[in-house]
């Protein structure tokens, strides 16, 4: 998955080799594999629980921390290390009842009170993911097996963030010691081997022999190994030196399947446009809703697709997922390819003669696309000034200094989403676009029944859509390899598979 953060972070990374030999040793009795080696795009920023990171650091923190809750594959929400969670009446506090039967690997019990204290460290750390607790004001162990989590306000997302870092707990007798950020002390599936990881290059665990839930470790051990350059990543998949690994693109699917390894799809993203001067601020032709749909039309959405995409992915006019419960797949098809109508709503909003935008490119996510979408706005009127960001385009665009750009942006759960990407305070919506329709549905999904959430955010999406508050190309396609040993389930809402749902195949 190539969310936001992910660019910076590629970028950045000094490409890095592989050590050790082929992936997936075996029972040499059964010929089952008894290691998994995956291979991943960036190393572990810290192994300390309350620094965290997610999506494809996922696999480090699952290896070695239990999260209070589960995602299964499909997106919904299962019990962990709490076994029931309930909430009052006005969804403020939140109690969990926990497991009792759970260590961590240095022998102490995991109880309420280590749970309530990893809740408030990793709400005050330095997680880029802190904002998941956001909202919890305190959380206290009412006794050693039951934790109350009181909000300062109704959060739609807690549930689903605790499944996450937010939720994993880690020993406090580790956090005072001078290893915690690369000797991690959790109740996980697995324990780092310190002596054989290579920090930053290959990340060696052993399986935890008292793991309260045996039926989900797979596996004797597990490698993680980075590769930040694409070409060695191919390397290695050709090489047999990994079972399973998350790709940077779709450039070289056509290499990988030839080696022998299925891919394995997921749409996390959605590319396109972000019109997000949707008041006319630094550009009136913006604040126009006809200028935005004209746009929207002026896109030959299935040529970008083949052009930007390869031909990975689903034509869209909608930011929501198919997991969402706001997806209509009408509004895929909601704006289609038409620069008559493009034009003709351009002169109606009295730019018969065509208006101008000012728009950021940068070689970090490639130089063709800005020139071929650039040339379909030019197409139907619209004329392109660009200004090379280089490596400062997210800062830029956040800042903001442009009232559209070109963008590649997850897709979350819906309150996530609507936090990220709607809300008159999400980071992407950077001008603070709010009006009283918004809002009202904002609320209606906030403090609402379930029915009437669930309806609102069908109409909010409706909403962006009909008001061309973006300008969706297509959801792209995230493509996870695996090899002829190794059977995996994707995750709806992550780009990492989660560890328990890799399987042996003998």
């Amino acid at each position: 998955m190539f969310r936001w953060k992910r660019l910076t972070a590629i970028a950045a990374v000094v490409a890095l080799g592989l050590t050790g030999c082929a992936a997936g040793g075996s029972d040499s009795s059964s010929g089952t594999p008894t290691t998994l080696t995956l291979g991943v795009l960036v190393p572990a920023t810290t192994f300390e629980a309350s620094g965290l990171n997610w999506a494809n650091e996922s696999p480090y923190g699952q290896a070695v921390y239990d999260s209070l809750l589960r995602g299964n594959p499909d997106g919904s929400i299962a019990p962990n290390l709490a076994t029931d969670y309930t909430y009052n009446a006005d969804k403020t506090v939140l109690t969990l009842k926990l497991r009792t039967d759970v260590k961590f690997t240095d022998g102490t019990a995991l109880d309420a009170s280590a749970v309530a204290q990893n809740l408030l460290r990793f709400r005050d750390g330095t997680s880029p993911n802190k904002s998941y607790l956001a909202a919890v004001a305190d959380a206290t162990a009412t006794d050693t097996s039951t934790v109350t989590i009181t909000l300062k306000a109704s959060d739609p997302s807690l549930l689903s963030n605790l499944t996450r870092n937010a939720g994993m707990v880690e020993s406090p007798a580790a956090f005072t010691k001078a290893d915690v950020a690369t000797n991690p002390v959790g109740s996980g599936p697995y324990i780092l081997d310190v002596a054989k990881t290579v920090v930053g290059t290959s990340y060696v665990f052993e399986k935890n022999p008292n793991y309260w839930k045996p039926a989900d470790v797979h596996y004797d051990n597990l490698t993680l190994s980075v590769f930040s350059d694409a070409t060695a990543l191919l390397n290695a998949i050709k090489g047999g030196q990994v079972n399973a690994t998350n790709t940077a693109s779709n450039n070289d699917l056509d290499q990988i399947t030839a080696a022998g390894f299925t891919i394995n799809p997921l749409e996390l993203n959605w590319t396109g446009l972000m019109l997000i001067d949707r008041d006319g601020t630094s550009n009136p032709a913006l604040g126009d809703v006809r200028v935005r749909q004209a746009i929207n039309y002026a896109f030959d959405t299935k040529a970008l697709l083949q052009a930007v995409g390869q031909g990975y992915g689903t034509p869209t006019s909608q930011i929501f997922p198919k997991t969402s419960v706001g997806y209509d797949p009408a509004l895929d098809s909601a704006y289609t390819y038409d620069p008559a109508k493009a034009k003709a709503l351009l002169a109606a909003a009295g730019y018969a003669n065509g208006l101008t935008l000012q728009m950021p490119s940068t070689s970090l996510l490639g130089t063709a696309v800005f020139t071929l979408y650039a040339q379909q706005l030019k197409d139907v009127g619209i004329t392109v000034n660009f200004t090379d960001a280089g490596n400062n385009y997210i800062s830029d665009v956040l800042a903001p200094k442009y009232g559209s750009y070109y963008f590649i942006l997850q897709e979350d759960p819906d309150w996530a989403l609507i936090q990220f990407s709607i809300a008159p305070t999400a980071t992407f919506n950077s001008y603070h676009t709010q009006n009283a329709t918004v809002d009202a549905l904002i609320e209606k999904i906030h403090n609402g029944s379930q029915a009437d959430s669930d309806q609102a955010v069908k109409d909010l999406n409706k909403y962006v859509v009909d008001n061309a508050w973006f300008a969706p190309w297509y959801r792209m396609q995230s493509s996870f390899a695996t090899d002829a040993h190794t059977k995996v389930t994707v995750q709806a809402d992550n780009a990492y598979p989660y560890l328990w749902n890799f399987t042996p195949i003998s």
